[in-house]
């Protein structure tokens, strides 16, 4: 199943460790970190439950090109990084 990371900032505000969950898209993976971890769906997800303009995904090494539905495909020993954009001076 895929694995599911965050950075260090992200889980500097919230808890969410590395996990694996189950899914057959980038979606079906996120619902499964959201059902034990439901803050973290507000964070990543707007009211649309489109990826947040400041959220970036990458499955493996490559950007995730799905924004709105995530429908991605992910499989066996992928890995998905969720990250944020970070700013500042």
């Amino acid at each position: 199943m895929p694995r599911v990371s965050f950075t260090p900032n992200l889980r500097r505000h919230l808890d969410c460790p590395t996990v694996d969950a189950p899914g057959a898209t980038v979606r079906a993976a996120l619902e499964n970190v959201f059902a034990g971890n439901p803050r973290l769906r507000g964070y990543l997800l707007d009211e649309h439950g489109c990826l947040r303009r400041h959220v970036t995904i990458f499955v493996n090494d490559a950007p995730a090109a799905d924004r709105v539905t995530l429908a991605d495909p992910v499989g066996e020993g992928d890995d998905i990084f969720v990250f944020q954009a970070l700013s500042g001076g």
